[in-house]
């Protein structure tokens, strides 16, 4: 929902790190690091480290917006580099929830973790064969000006909402099932969107 008024913000404050390391490492270096804390951020989780966790997961989401800065600033988008971007995501979003729930398992945070998660899949689903359409068509992300390798259809779930969200995973682990709940209907409010977005322009 914010993303598209946030991402130029972002890049400007990212300017002067990216240039600085961007002609000496890769994007997908940096995604791949970016992997690696998400990682840590799941063992942070799993072990209930709250605090920790909630640093490693902006670390984490610090060095997804660095990746994609660099490529932009630097010159160096690449297809390789926005699908590896994406899937690191995708990885993300499934591990750390999961590792929150394993920190304290009971069949009510279980079955709300799958719902959850299911309406992930579902989202991601709608978005990515929207987006493969629209790339098809040539009303893509380069047609639109968008920053991003493929088009992001706007929703009222996005980037800058899930670092909120799974920041309040961390914030209050006593809510979790509430939050995820909240979380979950709202990514299906974000399909519906993207649904009716379709229906209207899709012929």
């Amino acid at each position: 929902m914010m993303d598209h008024i946030l991402r130029q913000a972002k890049d400007a404050m990212l300017k002067p790190l990216a240039e600085m390391i961007g002609h000496r490492v890769n994007p997908i270096t940096i995604t791949l690091a970016a992997g690696s804390v998400g990682l840590l951020t799941a063992a942070a989780a799993l072990q209930g480290n709250y605090p920790l966790g909630l640093a490693l997961w902006l670390g984490n989401r610090l060095l997804d917006g660095l990746d994609g800065a660099v490529a932009r600033i630097c010159d160096k988008q690449s297809d390789l580099g926005g699908y590896i971007d994406t899937l690191v995501d995708f990885a993300m979003y499934t591990i750390i929830p999961f590792a929150l729930v394993m920190h304290q398992p009971s069949l009510d945070l279980l079955v709300i973790l799958a719902f959850l998660l299911g309406t992930f899949y579902v989202n991601a689903a709608a978005f990515l064969y929207l987006s493969a359409i629209l790339e098809q068509r040539r009303q893509g992300a380069k047609q639109r000006d968008e920053l991003t390798t493929i088009t992001m259809p706007r929703g009222i779930i996005e980037g800058t909402e899930a670092i909120i969200f799974f920041s309040l995973f961390f914030l209050l682990p006593s809510q979790l099932g509430l939050l995820f709940l909240v979380l979950g209907v709202m990514v299906i409010a974000t399909t519906m969107q993207h649904i009716l977005w379709s229906v209207r322009n899709l012929h």
